[in-house]
């Protein structure tokens, strides 16, 4: 390899600045505990503790983040992603760590099998209308 660069322009794009790859932010974890909860239409809510996530020398950069975020307002997971530009997978194991740290709470969104049957609500409308 010559000591002029022509190696590093293959793994490093000036304009693009300096890259982390999604695996360094998880720590090489594509799962975590709470995964199962999160689908893409779960809400993350900030807990209301008063100390400051920021202050907190155990939470990386992205953390702060999704905590920042929801403290504005409940996001969804795919909300999430897509403000910070991460992929789905990395989110929900930065938000498993966060559910496990109590720094936030995931609102699951209601099963498709646990709505009502519209051939329910209609005959309800009819009873009703028949009232």
């Amino acid at each position: 390899m010559s000591g002029d660069g022509q190696g590093r322009s293959h793994w490093f794009d000036d304009e693009a600045g300096p890259v982390v790859r999604p695996y360094a932010m998880t720590r090489g974890r594509t799962t975590s505990p709470a995964q199962h909860r999160l689908d893409l239409i779960a809400v993350v809510i900030a807990e209301s503790h008063e100390d400051d996530s920021e202050a907190d020398q155990t939470l990386s950069p992205e953390h702060v983040d999704i905590v920042g975020l929801c403290r504005d307002a409940p996001q969804s997971v795919a909300e999430l992603a897509a403000e910070l530009d991460l992929p789905i997978g990395v989110i929900r194991v930065l938000i498993g760590d966060l559910v496990d740290g109590e720094l936030v709470h995931v609102s699951r969104p209601v099963p498709p099998a646990e709505l009502v049957d519209e051939s329910i609500l209609r005959d309800v409308i009819s009873g009703l209308r028949a009232l």
